[in-house]
């Protein structure tokens, strides 16, 4: 016999799941992504996902007795994983996103004059990008360099509509003049790297399909310099900013040049400590342990994903220039600095600059884009895109 089913959909502004804050997507025309979880298998959920065309959650259960509601309540405040200050998961296989859940519209910056958009580059997976233009393009028909962007979030929070990322792109965009693509890829663990990868290689080939007047997208076409392209990222972005830049190397990308990468605090990590990087075990333990939980595959601390250093490929990057920005205090200092040794001695040919802002910590810029380490930081970015322009 058939149990009855409960049945409840909602369509409001946000709804709170215990702690789990789930914004309404206003404005944003990609698909959204509701989560569905079987069992915990081998100490991982294993998470399968519906892409929605409307940011409508569905949530079905069997009618209960009120003992098995009390088993089911307390279920669900273990936890089974914990990953703080990113997220949680719990026993009952609720993820708690912590950090980096809220959303922006895309806009006309009153600041700035810059103006962004959002645009589907995968209906199928619901990979998409904000676009953004200065407010030069009204004025003048030459052709801008291109700027592809790749946030952070250790791979599991923080999204292209994050509003620090929404402003920095802005404030970016407007110093530096140049065309924008801020890449919204998917996040594990529901979708574990290298998914993040792919999403993101799939968002350059459509980036690349705008050469010579082709593609989808006017401002892209009619705005965009593809002699001119630099691929940025922030913390794991930066992570897929290199894979990116390595890939285009060893694959080539079809009518772009790439001119160069810019690595802000990179994402890197390996199993034995360098430099001056903390040695206790319990604390290294912890950053593999979010690696092993953003990409459950891994071979561990020491894959090239994450570690570059083993990577025999590294010499192939696809660019003749590369800037690595790091902070003092930043845990991943040393492996920002790491980076550039290894590219000497990779057989990179290339030109490897490294700044380092004194007394900041990680990702400073986003969280105080107005002290001086962050105006000198974008500055230094910005000399870095625009050398050679005319």
């Amino acid at each position: 016999m058939n149990q009855p089913m409960i049945t409840l959909s909602f369509s409001a502004p946000s709804l709170s799941l215990g702690k789990f804050l789930i914004p309404r997507l206003r404005a944003l025309p990609q698909p959204h992504t509701v989560a569905q979880f079987s069992p915990l298998h081998k100490n991982f959920p294993l998470l399968s996902s519906i892409n929605h065309r409307k940011p409508t959650l569905q949530i079905v259960a069997a009618a209960s007795s009120p003992s098995s509601l009390a088993m089911d309540s307390s279920a669900s405040t273990e936890i089974a994983h914990d990953h703080s200050p990113f997220l949680k998961i719990y026993k009952d296989g609720r993820i708690e996103r912590i950090a980096g859940i809220e959303i922006v519209p895309p806009s006309l910056d009153s600041k700035t004059g810059v103006e962004s958009k959002d645009v589907v580059i995968s209906p199928e997976t619901g990979v998409s990008a904000r676009l953004y233009i200065p407010k030069t393009t009204k004025e003048s028909q030459k052709k801008l360099p291109l700027l592809v962007y790749f946030h952070g979030g250790g791979f599991c929070i923080e999204t292209a509509f994050s509003p620090q990322y929404h402003n920095y792109l802005n404030s970016f965009v407007a110093e530096a003049n140049v065309v924008a693509v801020s890449v919204e890829y998917r996040r594990a663990p529901e979708h574990p790297v290298p998914i993040a990868y792919d999403d993101s290689w799939a968002a350059l080939k459509w980036v690349a399909s705008h050469t010579d007047g082709k593609g989808p997208d006017e401002w892209l076409k009619n705005h965009a310099d593809f002699e001119s392209v630099f691929f940025a990222g922030d913390s794991a972005g930066a992570n897929v900013a290199h894979h990116m830049g390595l890939r285009v190397g060893l694959e080539g990308l079809a009518g772009v040049k790439l001119g160069g990468i810019v690595l802000v605090h990179p994402y890197f990590w390996g199993k034995e400590p360098i430099g001056g990087e903390d040695t206790d075990a319990e604390k290294r333990g912890k950053v593999e342990a979010l690696w092993r939980f953003t990409c459950p595959a891994t071979s561990g601390a020491d894959d090239p994903y994450i570690n570059p250093g083993t990577d025999p490929k590294l010499g192939s990057l696809g660019c003749k220039r590369v800037l690595i920005c790091v902070a003092e205090k930043d845990m991943l200092k040393d492996r920002g600095w790491y980076y550039s040794e290894l590219l000497g001695k990779s057989g990179y040919t290339g030109v490897v600059e490294v700044m380092e802002a004194k007394g900041e910590d990680h990702v400073f810029h986003l969280m105080n884009s107005t002290c001086d380490n962050s105006v000198a930081l974008l500055k230094r970015i910005v000399s870095f895109i625009n050398q050679g322009q005319a």
